[in-house]
């Protein structure tokens, strides 16, 4: 896939992961495209790790992966700032 499709696919993973867990996470737009992008990192390695394939193309497959990736970020995210408080 090309950057901007991984932008692009990073921006709707990111705002889906944060639809899902609203909450005090870090905000902003590009913020959100970089927990989006990294989410699809995650997602695509532990998706490929358990079987359920690469995240190569945009696709709802790669959508649900990136999402949940992306959730995973925010939740590790979530447990790292309550520790630190």
């Amino acid at each position: 896939m090309g950057i901007l499709s991984w932008i692009l696919l990073g921006l709707i993973a990111g705002a889906l992961a944060k639809f899902i867990m609203p909450g005090k996470d870090p905000g902003g737009v590009i913020i959100t495209i970089l927990i989006g992008i990294a989410g699809g990192v995650v997602g695509g390695f532990l998706g490929t790790q358990l079987g359920y394939g690469k995240v190569e193309s945009f696709d709802l497959k790669g959508i649900l992966v990136s999402t949940m990736g992306s959730i995973l970020l925010l939740i590790a995210y979530r447990v790292i700032k309550k520790k630190q408080v």
